[in-house]
């Protein structure tokens, strides 16, 4: 009893921590957007992506280094899936949210190749060191490549104003200092919250005598989410539908390049990839991320409805996890059921609505007015 009470109280005292810290997170990083010359769009995708990853970095390299490879996959896995169909999910049905021109184009890609090379390099069954190495590079050249064109943009929109409108002098924000500070404060109360979230949760699972893989996929995977719960969401009632979703493309692909790059690199023997993971919650995590492309076409808007098939395909996941973890013996045929039915109608039906609204908004032709 005692330690289902010790659990209990990290687990709660882990949200607090982690509400308050999305919160200041949040404010702190859309007022730098401005004063760095970077835009709102890009602050999601790289610092407070990043910054909310953070936990699933520590967790992950802590894993792998201790050699329990099932928690350090199950939790980059987990957490992809997770941020997509329950964080869009939820931060859609709070308010649609308008996709940037540039996350169709680019990071959606970007994450649908991303997944697509993680399946690749963990086909051997292991991501070894030289695949780490390489995953980890792949990120610090997206970093950069994405900073360097912001700022080229927003300079060219500043030179574009000044040459109509005159010079304008700006000064410094003289709250700078203090929008640093909330920034930095809001990464530490997330890491502090989830990670004391995430020894609750993992107490409680060993107490029901979970596997480490399911562990990683469900309780570590959504404990080191949160941030990422409390950063989109508290962004969406905001209004900075940029950061809302740029955080969850971004800490997507930070997980798979980043966490996983970096787990296997350090682990002397790499990090083993389960036939499990391989079989299913791979391919899961790849299928989400490319079921994320006809959605953000679609009028370049995540509507409602759609936020609500993200959440019923959640829940859908999660009582598939929770049904092979009881050892329930249709168990199997659930499996099969949602990977050869359930996702190719779904993508289908993408597919149709991705036609139907080209039709009903065809493109302006080069000659219109």
């Amino acid at each position: 009893m005692v330690e289902w009470l010790v659990a209990g109280a990290w687990i709660v005292a882990g949200l607090v921590v982690l509400v308050a810290g999305g919160e200041l997170l949040v404010r702190g990083a859309s007022k730098l957007a401005s004063a760095a010359g970077v835009s709102p769009l890009v602050i999601g995708l790289t610092v407070v992506a990043f910054g909310t990853s953070a936990p699933e970095l520590a967790v992950s390299l802590d894993a792998s280094w201790a050699g329990k490879a099932d928690i350090a996959v199950g939790n980059v896995v987990g957490s992809n899936i997770f941020n997509v169909l329950l964080i869009l999910g939820v931060s859609a049905l709070i308010t649609p949210l308008v996709v940037s021109s540039k996350l169709i184009l680019l990071d959606v890609p970007l994450m649908v190749a991303a997944s697509l090379l993680m399946m690749l390099l963990s086909w051997d069954g292991n991501i070894g060191r030289w695949d780490g190495l390489f995953l980890f590079g792949c990120l610090l050249a997206y970093t950069i490549w994405t900073v360097v064109q912001s700022r080229k943009e927003t300079a060219a929109v500043k030179a574009e104003y000044e040459k109509e409108f005159g010079a304008q002098e700006q000064e410094p924000s003289k709250n700078l200092v203090l929008e640093m500070v909330l920034l930095v404060v809001g990464l530490v109360l997330l890491g502090f919250g989830a990670q004391w979230l995430v020894d609750g949760s993992v107490r409680i699972a060993k107490l029901l005598g979970m596997s480490e893989l399911m562990i990683g996929l469900t309780i570590v995977a959504a404990g080191t989410s949160l941030p990422e719960v409390a950063a989109s969401v508290v962004a969406s009632l905001r209004g900075e539908r940029d950061i809302a979703v740029g955080n969850v493309v971004g800490s997507n692909l930070f997980n798979i390049l980043c966490v996983m790059g970096l787990s296997g690199f350090i682990s002397p023997l790499g990090v083993p990839v389960s036939a499990s993971a391989l079989g299913f919650d791979l391919p899961i995590m790849t299928a989400v991320a490319v079921a994320c492309l006809p959605v953000f076409f679609t009028g370049r808007c995540i509507a409602r409805w759609e936020g609500g098939l993200f959440l019923t395909y959640y829940v859908t996941y999660m009582a598939y996890i929770i049904s092979k973890a009881s050892g329930a013996s249709f168990t199997t045929m659930f499996g099969h059921v949602m990977i050869w039915f359930v996702l190719p109608l779904t993508f289908i039906a993408l597919l149709v609505s991705v036609i139907h609204s080209c039709r009903a908004n065809p493109p302006e032709t080069a000659g219109s007015v």
